[in-house]
């Protein structure tokens, strides 16, 4: 029986249906609880969940310490506004300079909010110089805002929304002969993901990223790291682009850093920050207290050996799936990235298969058409793993 069969699930899915923009396509699971690693849906039936609220609960759900630290700033007060000085948001900068070796932090309320004031900081170091040109790559997706669309490929999400902002561009990822055929002395920024999540789990090369740095040691343009969904410990590094050697000017931050509460961020050189003055840049909600004292949490967390967690837990992940790419050949093309974020690239259309996962009792999705996304919280176990493999084994072995 499907979850969905059930009067519970089905009145609210219908009762949503008449009232909410139909802009998602939902996983019809009406939830009604969520603690660990396992969303319980209305009717009592329990999930995996292998897709964090889309990489957001690093520490699961229901996390001890961050419910009391919330319910505990939520007793002083939720929102006074950036007007103010508040201990909140001074210690979660401080902790996020120490982890990242970023000496300002711009608090958002999101990751497209974050690419948006990484724009704006493009923009303004360009215009001391008459540089405008921002580019970003294939596959990317760095949110829904024009700012972000506008360095965005994706028909889907652009189709019929333009025009879009003027001197933007998207180069084909990984393609070092695009790049050295377009970048010029009238570039501002590049932004990219290091790691891409609605593009695959795709991962830059070496190469491609050597090629980003030597023209920007020609150019001299801004570099701007989308850590939204790869940072803050995902891949067992705090971020995806420490692998390659090299030190963007501004990272953007959002998703696991406020463990499900909606908290994002912009990491910059002091010379980067400098380039936003009082007034120039501003948000009501970001910040939030709330918010903040949660990503204290997930900060202590992630900092106090998580990330050793997050790679041995990674590396056998990675394990398991390449023996579902040795039974199933014909199904499973490649295995793709590391930590709590991989990517199962199949032969086929993976949308159909996360229903039948879901019947399984595991939440994933699918992404860039045939890619199951798995960005599941840190805590994750071996255990857990092992049931995620008799699950995809089962699926595929009625494919």
């Amino acid at each position: 029986m499907s979850v969905t069969d059930t009067l519970a699930s089905q009145e609210i899915i219908d009762r949503e249906h008449a009232v909410v923009f139909q802009t998602y396509r939902r996983i019809s699971v009406a939830i009604d609880r969520a603690e660990g690693m396992r969303i319980y849906d209305v009717d009592g039936k329990a999930y995996l969940d292998m897709l964090g609220g889309i990489a957001v609960n690093a520490l699961g759900h229901s996390h001890r310490r961050i419910i009391e630290a919330v319910e505990h700033q939520i007793r002083r007060y939720m929102h006074v506004s950036n007007v103010f000085y508040q201990e909140p948001q001074v210690a979660l900068a401080e902790q996020l300079v120490t982890a990242s070796g970023y000496p300002r932090v711009f608090f958002s309320n999101s990751g497209a909010e974050s690419t948006d004031g990484a724009m704006k900081i493009a923009r303004r170091f360009g215009s001391a110089t008459g540089r405008y040109d921002i580019i970003g790559f294939s596959g990317g997706f760095h949110g829904r805002t024009y700012g972000a669309l506008s360095v965005m490929d994706k028909p889907l999400y652009k189709d019929g929304m333009g025009p879009f902002l003027p001197n933007t561009l998207v180069l084909p990822y990984n393609d070092v002969d695009a790049l050295e055929s377009r970048v010029d002395e009238n570039t501002a920024a590049i932004m990219l993901e290091f790691l891409q999540g609605e593009g695959g789990i795709t991962e830059a090369t070496q190469e491609f990223i050597d090629a980003i740095w030597r023209l920007k040691q020609q150019y001299g343009f801004l570099v701007i790291a989308d850590e939204v969904q790869s940072g803050i410990g995902r891949t067992g590094d705090f971020f995806a682009f420490e692998r390659y050697g090299v030190r963007p000017d501004v990272v953007t931050i959002a998703k696991a850093m406020g463990g499900g509460l909606p908290l994002g961020g912009i990491l910059a050189t002091n010379e980067a920050a400098a380039l936003l003055d009082r007034g120039m840049h501003g948000t009501t909600y970001g910040g939030n207290p709330v918010a903040c004292v949660a990503g204290s949490i997930v900060m202590d967390e992630v900092m106090s050996g998580m990330m050793d967690h997050v790679r041995e837990v990674g590396e056998y992940l990675h394990g398991r799936l390449r023996e579902l790419q040795s039974q199933f050949p014909e199904l499973v093309r490649e295995i793709r990235g590391r930590g709590c974020m991989q990517g199962i690239v199949l032969t086929q259309d993976a949308a159909p298969f996360i229903p039948r996962l879901l019947e399984c009792g595991v939440i994933a999705n699918a992404t860039a058409g045939t890619v199951i996304r798995l960005v599941p919280p840190f805590i994750i176990t071996r255990s857990d793993i092992d049931e995620l493999h008799a699950a995809l084994t089962a699926v595929f072995a009625s494919a």
